[in-house]
């Protein structure tokens, strides 16, 4: 027996994962935060062997812990204290704690004002405000079916538990309590499944998604609306088309659709991509069926309850301006109303918002079929959800969750995105001091524009950081392997490797060179 020998018998199985990217040799924060538990992972380590803490089990732990910590950060909204003079009890919002506290919640006041406390059946009943410019108007649901629909499932398993309390003495707590923990739950199963939809499609550098498991975003906005609904179901499209599956693609689409608007941005790259790579059968399998699934689930309530289906279109077309956008930022900085003082709403600020998206949408469809080398599908998809983010007259602030599970896939750059999520996760500050009285707001209008300005700028340096890698795709960290390999688009299905029969440039698409031997290579760093 030698030195080298093993001690005990082999495994039967001896395989391991040779490509997986590991962050402790080539990410400079996962190299310095592995010293807690031993350091990077040695040159000899056999990698893809543990049988219980795999990678996505991992990632799957730390999202965990931080919507356990999204929870907390609501949680001081969720206290309850007696009514005057009474002994009944209602949620404690007094002294303005839901501003203070930063725990504010829209999934609270929709509860009542949805008029989910009282069991009615969304887009079929209806309520009377006053609008805008003072007028009385009749309102329904303002969300898509699928997201409508969730909130008054929701509501029912909040109201049968109260049943359970009254009749078999369960404990229990304010129905609108029980509503948040309910809906929270469910966005808890559904941003699981982001994580492990983007983890899947992010391949052999599934450790990047620990960066959107982990994200400050999701500890402050995870609960603040309903997008997690949508993000799920965008991922489970996305990971559909890398697993070149597009009628599964078409499905996911669709409900994703019909849960928000912004799931059915991925058909713009796609078809973008699809031309460039002429697969326009497979595109045009995943836009059929994503139109046939979205019609599938709306039908029932277009045809029974029209007006309340058509609540959710006509609410985003008239209502104002955002106050995280730009359109506010120029208001603020030069006094223009936009339009909006007439009638509470401005046809300028729509035709403005969708004409510079569609702007963005053509310098997209340019930078996709002019690139040297075909872009992968993450990086346009990023481009075109931020830019309809940077460009449009609401950014809610949990929109910017949207843009979390694509950065990975596009720049999964640690310091770069960690910064980002930082500065964006902080807007949340001053915007709750904005509903503040003068005599208790901690901060002035003009720190809230500042950071909205910030984050808009991050936003944008995002995107030329994608761009500019599209240009130079020896710099991309999901083409270049540490080893000294070079792909296409791990996470582009039957774009990968496909080669291209439309491009707007006559030179050739370049060769890539023969990779240097891994041993004589060094990684990519990262930024």
């Amino acid at each position: 027996m030698t030195q080298w020998d093993s001690p005990t018998r082999l495994s039967a199985d001896l395989r391991e994962d040779s490509e997986r990217e590991l962050p402790t040799r080539t990410d400079v924060i996962a190299r310095e935060a592995s010293i807690a538990v031993g350091g990077p992972l040695g040159l000899h380590a056999v990698v893809g062997r543990s049988r219980y803490f795999t990678p996505l089990r991992v990632i799957m732990l730390l999202a965990l812990i931080a919507l356990a910590l999204g929870w907390y950060g609501k949680a001081a909204c969720l206290q309850q204290a007696p009514k005057a003079g009474t002994q009944t009890l209602e949620l404690d919002w007094s002294q303005h704690r839901q501003y203070i506290a930063m725990c504010y919640s829209d999934t609270v006041p929709l509860y009542t004002a949805e008029r989910l406390d009282t069991g009615a059946l969304p887009y079929k009943s209806s309520w009377f405000q006053k609008g805008p410019d003072g007028a009385t108007e009749q309102r329904y649901m303002e969300y898509p079916v699928v997201t409508g629909m969730y909130m008054y499932g929701a509501a029912q398993v909040a109201h049968g538990w109260q049943w359970m309390h009254e009749h078999w003495g369960v404990p229990s707590a304010l129905d609108v309590v029980l509503f948040f923990n309910v809906v929270a739950l469910g966005l808890a199963l559904f941003w699981l499944v982001t994580i492990w939809a983007t983890a899947l499609t992010a391949g052999v550098r599934i450790w990047s998604a620990s960066i959107a498991a982990l994200s400050p975003l999701v500890m402050v906005h995870i609960f603040t609306n309903f997008d997690a609904v949508a993000t799920a179901l965008l991922a489970l499209a996305m990971l559909a088309w890398a697993r070149r599956n597009p009628w599964a693609t078409g499905i996911f689409l669709g409900i994703g659709v019909a849960a928000k608007l912004y799931p059915g941005l991925l058909l713009i790259p796609l078809l973008v991509l699809c031309l460039r790579a002429g697969k326009v059968r497979e595109f045009t399998v995943t836009a059929l069926v994503a139109v046939g699934t979205w019609l599938l689930v709306n039908l029932p309530f277009i045809v029974g309850t029209s007006r309340g289906w058509w609540e959710f279109f006509r609410y985003n077309s008239d209502r104002g301006i955002d106050p995280d956008t730009w359109f506010n930022v120029v208001s603020s900085v030069s006094g223009y109303d936009w339009g909006a003082a007439a009638d509470g709403k401005s046809a300028l600020v729509n035709a403005l918002s969708l004409g510079l998206f569609a702007l963005v949408c053509v310098g997209i469809a340019f930078i996709g079929l002019h690139a040297p080398t075909r872009p992968r599908l993450a990086q346009l998809m990023f481009l075109v959800v931020a830019g309809f983010l940077v460009v449009n007259k609401v950014w809610s602030p949990q929109y910017s969750l949207w843009l979390v599970p694509l950065a990975v896939l596009a720049i999964p750059r640690t310091r770069v995105l960690i910064a980002w999520m930082v500065l964006d996760a902080l807007v949340w500050v001053p915007r709750m001091g904005l509903y503040l009285p003068e005599n208790v707001k901690w901060l002035p209008e003009p720190y809230f524009i500042g950071a909205v300005v910030i984050r808009g700028i991050a936003v944008v340096g995002l995107c030329a950081l994608v761009v500019w890698e599209i240009y130079h795709p020896r710099h991309d960290l999901v083409r270049n392997t540490s080893r000294g390999g070079f792909l296409d688009d791990p996470g582009g299905g039957v774009l990968d490797e496909a080669p291209d029969t439309l491009r707007l440039r006559r030179r050739e698409r370049p060769v890539e060179p023969d990779a240097p031997k891994p041993e004589t290579r060094e990684p990519v760093p990262q930024l």
